[in-house]
């Protein structure tokens, strides 16, 4: 297999008392869609930060640098996206300026992802005042916008109407498709089936089961994975 873009060893997390991750081994190739599966407290967030390089942590993480020493490009969207009190437009350029993109470029990749998204009608309102949709959709341009080679997702539909799911659903299939690789976590398990190439199940913080999505679905697994696929197991302390 190719050379990992991103790879935690031994990898463990602890917020005071409470371990969010134990010995978690983990590695990330290109053009993979992984979706992080479990309880609630088990470890999803956690691991995507980890893998974002936002946290502390003991163990091992490395990354696939480019020909300056750099780490691959990466932008996470949360479920509730922070929006300035800014336009759409002024958010997205925002955006491109913290990524250091090149003044010169900032409009045009701007103007892009807007069109990407559906969302060039709206680039003059105020973001906050955009459908819970919408203002996904906006986090989702603002992370296409700098050309991610990892995209992570929290929970990206968790509170949205099925129709709003089904179009950030075909977003990030569609960038999936452009050759991003992906790491959501979901509590929806149909999700996982449409989206994810590959399913992890994490159980307080530990990393229990990694496995090809049909696998996942479709032949036995240890419990408690086996019951939370039942719809029996819902809160990890």
């Amino acid at each position: 297999m190719s050379t990992a873009l991103i790879e935690v060893r031994h990898a463990s997390v602890r917020f005071g008392a409470l371990t969010a991750l134990a010995e978690v081994n983990f590695s990330l190739h290109a053009g993979e869609r992984v979706a992080l599966v479990g309880a609630n407290g088990s470890g999803k967030t956690t691991l995507l930060r980890l893998l974002h390089g936002q946290l502390r942590f003991v163990g091992e993480r490395s990354a696939a640098l480019d020909g300056q020493g750099r780490e691959p490009a990466q932008a996470m969207v949360f479920q509730r996206p922070f929006l300035l009190r800014l336009s759409v437009w002024h958010n997205l350029l925002l955006a491109l300026w913290l990524a250091r993109v090149p003044r010169a470029r900032r409009a045009g990749l701007a103007l892009q992802a807007l069109q990407r998204v559906g969302l060039a009608d709206q680039r003059d309102r105020p973001a906050r005042v955009l459908s819970g949709g919408q203002q996904q959709r906006l986090a989702l341009a603002r992370a296409w916008a700098v050309r991610p080679r990892v995209l992570f997702l929290d929970e990206p539909t968790a509170s949205l109407d099925p129709g709003a799911k089904r179009e950030v659903e075909q977003l990030i299939a569609e960038f999936a498709q452009e050759g991003m690789a992906v790491v959501m976590s979901t509590h929806n398990l149909g999700q996982a089936k449409r989206l994810a190439t590959r399913v992890v199940y994490l159980e307080a913080g530990r990393l229990i089961v990694d496995a090809p999505t049909e696998t996942f679905f479709n032949h036995s697994l240890p419990e408690p994975a086996a019951a939370f696929v039942k719809g029996e197991l819902g809160w990890s302390p």
